[in-house]
């Protein structure tokens, strides 16, 4: 069979609702190409029975095998039944588990779902996210003490999907938009508990984007929006302004959401380390 048309099957079985199996299985499908893959996927599996269904439909579909059981005997008969099968099957929590038992000195819970509600990390994640909505591109300014982290930033510089990455993660997060010719808002410039990080991009990278983005919209007038001497004009007053407020600043020119969201968490984290 040619390589560029293989056809394979993932079985995900998990005892909760799989989002941490989910999520680990599509990171690492992400770096095949060329490859189609069938994902069955099995959630709250937590009796024997359910996990006999689901092991019907592996010898049905042979593959790979995904799981999170903590039960140790459905974990067991989960793995007996891959062995004869002949069939691969791997527990994504077993390592990190082992470690985590041998750097803390105590045994595990075995209770199913327990990542999930240990610190109501799920209802977090849906308040941070409910703040950064409203107060995306300026909306709310006298609410903006209120937030974690502060993104500013001229148009297209991943303001809004950073932060939707950043509120995924728990973390409450506004973003305010610069726009040539108009002063700071005096919200942003008395804000003494958020973090505020200054985004920029490179001119060509900018002029890059706006362009795209002015296509996609249809609009062919020329503009200093995404006129390059304009902009370079715009990226160094933003700069200056950055540095004159003594705020850390990301050069999102060649990061991608993530890579940007990271470097923002990382700098969170310095701030909330204790002074030496």
């Amino acid at each position: 069979m040619n390589s560029e048309t293989r056809e394979f099957h993932v079985h995900l079985v998990s005892d909760a609702t799989g989002e941490t199996l989910n999520a680990i299985a599509r990171a690492a499908l992400a770096q095949f190409e060329g490859v189609t893959v069938n994902e069955h996927f099995y959630a709250l599996v937590r009796s024997s029975r359910q996990l006999t269904r689901a092991i019907e439909h592996i010898k049905e579909d042979p593959g790979l095998v995904f799981f999170t059981l903590v039960n140790p005997e459905l974990r067991k008969e989960l793995l007996t039944a891959c062995a004869a099968m002949n069939v691969p099957s791997y527990d994504v929590l077993e390592t990190p588990i082992a470690v985590m038992r041998q750097f803390l000195g105590a045994a595990e819970s075995h209770r199913p779902g327990g990542q999930h509600d240990l610190d109501q990390r799920y209802q977090t994640r849906i308040e941070a996210l409910n703040f950064t909505i409203a107060h995306d591109d300026g909306q709310i300014l006298d609410r903006l003490d209120e937030a974690e982290v502060v993104l500013v930033g001229a148009s297209r510089t991943s303001k809004t999907p950073t932060s939707v990455y950043l509120a995924m993660r728990g973390v409450r997060v506004a973003n305010v938009p610069l726009v040539p010719g108009m002063p700071l808002p005096r919200e942003l410039i008395m804000l003494t508990k958020p973090l505020v990080v200054g985004l920029w991009a490179s001119p060509e990278r900018l002029v890059q984007v706006r362009r795209n983005r002015l296509n996609t919209l249809g609009e062919v007038r020329d503009t200093s929006y995404a006129d390059l001497d304009s902009v370079r004009a715009e990226v160094t007053t933003t700069r200056k302004l950055f540095e004159a407020q003594d705020w850390p600043t990301i050069d999102v020119s060649r990061r991608s959401v993530e890579e940007t969201a990271a470097a923002v968490l990382n700098l969170l984290g310095e701030r909330r380390q204790p002074a030496e």
